[in-house]
C-alpha cells in the first residue's frame, strides 16, 4: 500500500500512527507478546511510563509491558544549565536505544522533545493532555503579587523567567534544576521564596495540595506541548505497518491534543526555537475553532510580543465539533468528538496554517530580533 502524503506536518510532528498509514481496514495483531518502554528514572518519568503501560495492557489482553530505565545527558549533569548541554538533553540516549532496538517505544514529556526527530523515529501517539498551565509554589503560601520586593524565585526555564520578570521585574530569578522532588527540597532547604513548575507534573504525582497559584495561559503562556506526552516509536515500513508498534499505539492517541500540539510545535520550529528558547505557545479548541496564542519575550521581561489567531478567522471550519456540555477550559476537561482519518488530516493542515500565521505576526513585530538576544 502506498504511503499517503502527510503534508508538511511530518517535518515537525513526524507522526506514524494510523492517521498517516491509513490502514484502518487491517486489524492489529501483535507480532510479539512483550513490549519494552524506554524511560528516564525520575518519579514523574516512571509515572508517565506506567500510564502508557496500563493503557496498553488494558487494550491488549496478555501483552506484557516492561521498563528499561535510561540515563540521559540531562540526568547525568543535574547542576549544569540545560542551555549549555545542547539539544535533546533528555531524549538523545533514549533515541539511540530505540534506533538500536533495545527498546520498542519511549515516553517523553512533549515539551522536552526536539521539533526535529532523528531519522527512523516518529511520534506514534499523543495521549489526552493534562493541565498545560504553569504554577507557583511558595514556602509561605503567598501569591506572586504578594511576594516581598526582591524575593527569590527558582526556575531553569528562560520562558518562565522572562514572563515572570515581565510581571514582577523586582524579583530575583534563580536557576534551579532537578526533578519535581529535588526542586521542592530546594524550596524547603534554601533561601528560595518560590519555584515555578508545570501543573501537569504536580497533578500526575498527586501533589496538587502544594500549589499556591495557577498562571492562566494568557498570563504565562506555556511551553509548546506542555502537559502532553509523546510516545515515540521506530518509523514502520509500509509493508509491515499493520503489525508495527506504531499501530499498536493507535488507541492511545487523542486527536484534539495531537492537532493542538502540532500547531504549537510548528510555530516553535518556524521561529527556530527549541525547548530552551523563550517562546510560549498554546493551542486549544474554542467554540469549534482552533485558537493559537504565542509570546516571545526579552530575557529581562521588559518587552513581550504576544500574538494569536483562530482557524475560523482564516475561513477554515474545523472538523471537530464541541461535545454538548463541554466547556472552554485550560485543562484537559474540555473534550471534543473524534473524527475520521481524512478529517483529522484536515485538522493537522489547519494547525500548520495557524502556526504559520502566528509565526508571521510575531516576526513582523520583531520576534526574530528579540530571539537573537538569547544567542549573543
Amino acid at each position: 500500500m502506498e504511503m499517503p502524503t502527510t503534508h508538511n506536518t511530518s517535518r515537525h510532528y513526524k507522526n506514524c500512527s494510523s492517521w498517516t498509514l491509513k490502514m484502518k481496514e487491517v486489524n492489529y495483531y501483535p507480532m510479539q507478546n512483550s513490549i519494552i518502554i524506554g524511560t528516564r528514572g525520575s518519579q514523574l518519568a516512571l509515572w508517565q511510563a506506567q500510564f502508557v503501560k496500563e493503557q496498553l495492557e488494558n487494550t491488549y489482553t496478555g501483552l506484557d509491558v516492561q521498563f528499561k530505565i535510561i540515563r540521559t545527558t540531562g540526568d547525568a549533569f543535574p547542576e549544569r544549565s540545560i542551555t549549555g548541554l545542547g539539544k535533546g538533553v533528555f531524549t538523545k540516549e533514549i533515541d539511540i536505544a530505540l534506533l538500536e532496538g533495545e527498546i520498542d517505544l519511549a515516553v517523553h514529556s512533549l515539551k522536552d522533545l526536539p521539533t526535529e526527530l532523528p531519522d527512523g523515529l516518529c511520534i506514534a501517539a499523543i495521549p489526552i493532555r493534562e493541565d498545560p498551565r504553569d504554577v507557583l509554589i511558595t514556602a509561605t503560601g503567598l501569591r506572586l503579587e504578594d511576594l516581598l520586593n526582591g524575593a527569590k524565585v527558582g526556575t531553569a526555564s528562560p520562558r518562565r523567567k522572562a514572563q515572570l520578570l515581565g510581571m514582577r521585574p523586582d524579583l530575583q530569578v534563580v536557576d534551579i534544576r532537578g526533578n519535581v522532588d529535588t526542586r521542592l527540597r530546594k524550596l524547603q532547604d534554601s533561601d528560595l521564596d518560590a519555584i515555578i513548575l508545570a501543573a501537569a507534573g504536580i497533578n500526575r504525582l498527586r501533589k496538587t495540595e502544594i500549589i499556591t497559584q495557577f498562571f492562566e495561559v494568557e498570563r504565562m503562556v506555556p511551553a509548546p506541548g506542555q502537559g502532553a506526552l509523546a510516545i515515540v516509536s521506530r518509523q514502520p515500513k509500509v509493508s509491515e505497518s499493520h503489525l508495527s508498534v506504531a499501530r499498536l499505539l493507535e488507541p492511545l492517541n487523542d486527536q484534539q491534543t495531537a492537532a493542538a500540539v502540532t500547531a504549537e510545535r510548528n510555530l516553535l520550529a518556524a521561529l527556530g526555537g527549541g525547548c530552551q528558547v523563550p517562546i510560549g505557545a498554546y493551542a486549544r479548541y474554542v467554540d469549534g475553532g482552533l485558537r493559537l496564542i504565542s509570546t516571545v519575550c526579552h530575557p529581562n521581561g521588559a518587552l513581550r510580543i504576544f500574538e494569536s489567531a483562530d482557524s475560523r478567522q482564516q475561513g477554515e471550519e474545523t472538523p471537530f465539533q464541541k461535545h454538548s456540555g463541554s466547556s472552554d477550559s485550560s485543562s484537559a476537561d474540555s473534550r471534543l468528538l473524534t473524527v475520521s482519518d481524512s478529517q483529522f488530516d484536515t485538522s493537522l493542515q489547519q494547525a500548520v496554517h495557524l502556526a504559520e500565521t502566528v509565526a508571521k505576526k510575531l516576526r513582523n513585530n520583531g520576534a526574530t530580533e528579540l530571539l537573537r538576544s538569547y544567542k549573543l
